[in-house]
């Protein structure tokens, strides 16, 4: 039985004359979605899968689609004959470009077999001499193969072998993502043994020697795992010793290492080949001169048997010499090792005659932490999730460890300045983290984040950047943007469309055992940033800000401003200060009368709606009580009309009970209902009965201010308190009450049984309150049966992809990432808003 190894990514080129049984080996071996068929591009281009003459656009489609699948990381098996070069040197083209292994599996039959069930089949009106030249095409196929760039070819002979062939899987060995640490990952050695074994005991390592005394393992008494980014030698006064103390750690499982450009030219240098001795190769050879015959020949078969890179910690974590831009990971072609081990420059050289390097860091957003070395830094930066972790030790500096995943920096300093550096050190310009390039945010972008992931398209963005560009606050002090919410399943109970029985129903389905039932206050969301100091905060100058939930302004100063003081001065009287540790709290509120910022939509959308039908219906009323005293049958028409201005007097009644007069902030009343951070804090893992009880002490502090959010907790278990909770709703429906909020009570970050995110909440309106939303007239029957088939699918899943972003952007917020990740964050859940989703619902 023949075992053939295939990388899990790879593009597999089925090699083979018409009947060798291509299709239904792949068929055997591998999933439908994985099998490019050649026929079936020919057929879905011109509807015939033997029409020759559409070969040229079949192929190019082909070959798109399986780019397509290759730069999205997933196997493609390309089943066609692939006997003639220019067809598999397309092939080797598209792998290349997508950096993947080309595999070819050739499978070959006597001709006298292949004719056979090509004549058995119907659609194959080719004579036999198409066959003959097929199999003297195959015989050329061998010797070329490999030449062509085929990494991987096997050639399987007779039908017993291809009948009983077993494909095996085999990662890459750049794949280690099993290897989940912790590691110590050691920056540029360069030669500094001495440095090298102080910062291992600085680590906690335990040196192994052998009997000359030298250092050939270390061991961690934690288990670490130590690894190396490469430039091990050169310069320095013992790349022996770093070579021997490296290898045997390597060799032991004790530690990893990739290799450096210096490891690659002494590579050349020690096999024969012709390079120039230069930036410190003088010094290696010299010393590996002193050493046994056979030590340089250990150095050269660990080097060559180096990877490019490793992909640790189930993808978070890569480390590569020169640093690896996204595209790059965990893919293995010559372009990937090359940037690995030199990183990418412009073609340029500055005035110390050394390449300039591209700043491919900068312009990194992957969700992977990158670490590497190569270009020596006096301090060791984060930029984007990636950190620089050579500090120049053998030019006089410092050697540098990463502790991972604590991302906590060790280092040593050097015992001297071993070998003058041609550029001082110093360090690259950073893009500072308050900078924003229009880059970040700009066209169709998808945006990794903990909690999933999704593509912003290029038009939503586009929107989103005209809100944020000409309307929002200071992009430092829009931390966070409110999620849209979806509404409970519709209702089928007489005259409902939205009930409290859905809602619990809702949540029972996802799981949830608790749920906390929250007045939904009609009146419009305000997201307050309030600093302990007014003068000045950790965002920006000022003392805080507060802003609607698409990130305008909310009144503008100086009204702003008083709300954030009457804020700053409650959290200060509640104690919220030191017992939250922070200088800055975020709190998700409503701000009441809905009417106090919404005036404008109320008299233009919905006043005046009803004063004309108040005008229009009674008029109509009057016309038609005439029309009946001259003995006219308009009875039917009447109870219409009738029925018509009963139902606007009761749409007018829902807008205005929230409508009362303000001036200022005289009537104005802010209910808080969630404190969503502090410093160095999210507080989205709390429960809600924490949020509310910080909300109440709020309320406390000034009751004149603070409006209380009513609630009840409620047991979905437990019948008597879902009654109690529906009647709750009931009456707090029937006396002008929006309605409520279901929301799991575990918090904001609750999570399913399954590990995904729970909706944050389920919105239940009352009645009246959708004759607003839906018309004055919805109970009617007809219209009720017809609303009753919307289609809630799109709100949820937006609801979700905004909660999803919200809550990292909450977590960038309290980990101090860049200014770039939270605004590129907050900016998605903008852009989402862009989605055409019925804003009824």
């Amino acid at each position: 039985m023949a075992v053939l190894d295939v990388p899990e990514l790879a593009l597999v080129a089925l090699v083979g004359v018409s009947g060798s049984g291509k299709s239904t080996f792949a068929r055997r071996h591998f999933a439908p979605s994985q099998v490019l068929s050649s026929d079936a591009f020919r057929a879905m281009v011109a509807d015939d899968e033997n029409d020759q003459s559409a070969s040229a656009d079949a192929f190019d489609a082909l070959h798109y689609v399986a780019g397509k699948r290759l730069r999205a990381g997933r196997l493609t098996v390309v089943d066609a004959t692939n006997l003639q070069p220019h067809a598999r040197a397309a092939l080797v083209r598209v792998a290349r470009e997508h950096d993947v292994l080309p595999v070819a599996i050739v499978l070959d039959v006597p001709e006298a077999l292949a004719w056979a069930r090509t004549e058995a089949r119907a659609d194959r009106t080719f004579g036999k001499q198409v066959l003959a030249r097929m199999s003297r095409d195959l015989r050329r196929t061998y010797a070329q193969l490999a030449r062509e760039g085929f990494r991987k070819v096997h050639v399987l002979r007779g039908v017993d072998e291809i009948d009983t062939a077993q494909i095996r899987f085999e990662r890459l060995f750049n794949d280690r993502r099993e290897l989940t640490g912790p590691f110590d990952i050691v920056g540029d050695v360069h030669g500094c043994r001495a440095e090298l074994e102080s910062l291992l005991g600085r680590l906690g390592w335990q040196l192994h020697r052998d009997e000359a005394g030298r250092a050939v393992d270390a061991t961690h008494p934690a288990g670490r795992t130590a690894v190396f980014v490469g430039d091990l030698v050169d310069r320095g006064p013992d790349s022996p010793g770093v070579l021997r103390l490296v290898m045997g750690m390597v060799a032991a499982g004790h530690a990893l290492c990739v290799p450096g450009n210096h490891e690659q030219k002494l590579l050349r240098k020690l096999r024969g080949r012709n390079v120039k001795v230069a930036h410190g190769l003088a010094e290696t050879l010299e010393q590996l001169a002193a050493e046994p015959d056979d030590f340089s020949t250990e150095v050269a078969t660990f080097v060559d048997g180096l990877v490019s890179h490793y992909v640790l910690d189930g993808g978070r974590l890569v480390v590569a010499h020169a640093g690896l831009k996204e595209e790059y990971q965990g893919r293995a072609s010559g372009r990937v090792r090359a940037f690995a081990l030199y990183g990418e420059t412009t073609g340029e050289t500055d005035e110390y005659g050394l390449p300039v390097r591209y700043p491919w860091a900068r312009e990194y957003r992957g969700s992977a932490t990158v670490v590497y070395g190569h270009t020596p830094t006096p301090e060791p930066e984060w930029v984007n999730n990636t950190i620089c972790i050579d500090t120049g030790c053998v030019f006089g500096g410092r050697l540098t460890a990463l502790r991972y995943p604590e991302r906590e920096l060790v280092a040593v300093p050097a015992e001297r300045e071993w070998y003058a550096p041609v550029r001082p050190l110093t360090a690259a310009p950073a893009r500072p983290d308050e900078v924003l390039e229009l880059t970040d945010v700009v066209g169709r972008r998808h945006v990794e984040h903990p909690y999933g992931s999704l593509t912003v398209p290029a038009e939503n963005a586009a929107a989103a950047l005209e809100v944020m560009s000409r309307f929002a606050v200071d992009p430092r002090w829009l931390a966070w943007l409110p999620p849209t919410m979806a509404p409970c399943s519709t209702s089928k109970l007489d005259g409902y469309l939205e009930h409290p029985a859905e809602a619990f129903a809702d949540y029972r389905a996802a799981g949830v055992d608790r749920v906390v039932c929250e007045e939904k206050h009609m009146g419009s969301r305000a997201v307050v940033l309030v600093c302990r100091e007014a003068d000045g905060g950790p965002f920006g100058p000022g003392g805080g800000v507060v802003h609607t939930r698409t990130g305008r302004p909310f009144f503008g100063d100086p009204l702003d401003t008083e709300l954030l003081a009457r804020v700053r001065t409650a959290v200060s009287a509640a104690g919220l200060w030191e017992e939250l540790d922070t200088d800055w709290l975020l709190l998700d509120c409503e701000l009441l009368p809905w009417s106090a910022k919404a005036g404008g939509l109320i008299r233009e959308q919905y006043a005046s709606v009803g004063a004309a039908g108040r005008a229009a219906l009674p008029a109509a009323l009057a016309a038609l009580d005439a029309a009946a005293a001259r003995g006219l049958d308009v009875g039917v028409l009447r109870d219409r009309v009738a029925g018509q201005r009963a139902d606007l007097l009761a749409y007018s009644a829902a807008y205005r009970a929230y409508v009362r007069p303000t001036e200022g902030l005289r009537g104005v009343t802010l209910a808080p209902f969630a404190v969503l951070a502090g410093r160095k804090a999210s507080y989205a893992d709390r429960d809600h009965g924490w949020h509310l009880a910080l909300a109440d002490r709020l309320c406390a502090a000034d009751p004149e201010f603070f409006t209380a959010t009513r609630r009840q907790v409620v047991d979905l278990s437990d019948t008597e308190a879902v009654r109690e909770a529906t009647d709750w709703w009931l009456a707090l429906t029937a006396d002008g009450g929006e309605g409520m909020v279901v929301k799991p009570y575990a918090g904001p970050a609750a999570r399913s049984e399954r590990g995904s995110l729970l909706q944050p909440g389920i919105k239940c309106r009352g009645r009246e309150y959708l004759r607003i939303i839906y018309g004055p007239s919805y109970t009617e029957p007809a219209q009720l049966a017809a609303l009753r088939s919307r289609s809630l699918g799109r709100k949820r899943g937006l609801a979700l992809r905004e909660h999803g972003l919200g809550l990292a952007a909450l977590d960038a917020l309290a980990d101090g990432a860049p200014l770039w990740r939270r605004h590129e964050l907050v900016f998605a859940i903008l852009a989402c808003e862009s989605e055409p989703v019925d804003p009824r619902l």
